[in-house]
């Protein structure tokens, strides 16, 4: 169980922070939910919405708020932002959203006295990494969502493919929430096998063709979806409350979030998605895989695309 007095502030209270709350709702996660928007009525609005549904759910405060009350939150998540429009390169959507990040991260230390910040808002690698310098929080206590969708998205891809329980799949998408991220295929399992031993077990082929469908198709679902129905909220709002939970309730919990990364694999400075031991401080601590040396190349790789939007913004 969550523990007694848990209260959690969502900032942004658009499509991916109304889902969160949702799913929050559903999962009676903690004591005090606040949502905290730019735009009050929408926050009041969404706020309401959910609590009519309360007789049917349990005990639970849901309203809207302001900066103040992320005073005594156990998890400030940040999800407002501006989306990327037609013709906006990625540089040109981090411009826009450091600048409000930059406000977010000052009206919330302004009021803050403890909790984990999780970042959710886009480019995430690049807030993240903003957010935690502006706020100057002990390490891990900010963290983005990084890759864990992208690698939820993979696993559901492979056991479409494999023909198996999405639940015996173990894999992980590490690097940026981006182009470059890649699949740490010498780390992914199916019921304890590696991907070459279950193939091999079942008498199957994984061509390098197949491989690279799959990883394609997993860094182009978001696009996919926003081409078809204008936005992705759903999957991110329960990634967010999967987060929330394990924070909340201190279950150390490995997950690919994405944090300020000094040292693994030689890398340094820099936010990137490893599997990493989540609990109620933020980031215990960044795994470091046994990755092959092209595996460790392509992280490298992705590590230089995420330090060339910094070095863009470094002044901002």
């Amino acid at each position: 169980m969550s523990k007694k007095g848990s209260k959690v502030a969502i900032i942004g209270a658009g499509f991916v922070g109304a889902s969160a709350a949702y799913a929050m709702a559903i999962q009676q996660l903690c004591n005090e939910l606040v949502l905290i928007d730019v735009n009050r009525e929408k926050a009041i609005g969404e706020a309401e919405d959910i609590s009519h549904a309360l007789a049917f759910l349990g005990q639970m405060e849901i309203r809207a708020g302001d900066w103040p009350d992320v005073r005594d939150c156990d998890v400030i998540v940040i999800t407002a932002g501006a989306n990327r429009k037609p013709g906006e390169t990625r540089l040109d959507l981090a411009k826009k959203n450091v600048a409000i990040a930059k406000d977010i991260t000052a009206n919330i230390m302004a009021h803050y006295n403890t909790g984990v910040l999780l970042v959710v808002a886009n480019p995430v690698d690049i807030l993240t990494y903003k957010i935690a310098r502006w706020s100057g929080l002990p390490k891990g206590r900010v963290l983005g969502t990084g890759t864990v969708l992208d690698s939820l998205r993979f696993r559901y891809l492979l056991s479409r493919h494999f023909d198996v329980d999405v639940k015996n799949i173990h894999g992980y998408i590490i690097g940026e929430h981006g182009d470059s991220q890649i699949p740490a295929w010498s780390a992914t399992h199916i019921a304890g096998l590696s991907i070459e031993e279950y193939c091999h077990t079942s008498g199957i082929a994984f061509t390098d063709a197949e491989r690279a469908a799959i990883l394609a198709n997993t860094k182009t679902a978001g696009a996919s979806i926003i081409k078809n129905k204008g936005a992705t909220y759903y999957a991110i709002g329960i990634t967010i409350v999967t987060l929330v939970e394990t924070l909340l309730k201190d279950q150390n919990t490995i997950r690919t979030v994405g944090s300020v990364i000094d040292g693994p694999h030689g890398i340094h400075d820099v936010v990137l998605s490893l599997p990493s031991v989540v609990s109620r401080h933020g980031v215990e601590k960044v795994l470091e895989l046994n990755l092959t040396e092209t595996e460790i190349e392509g992280l490298k790789a992705s590590a230089a695309a995420v330090k060339s939007v910094l070095d863009e913004v470094r002044d901002l």
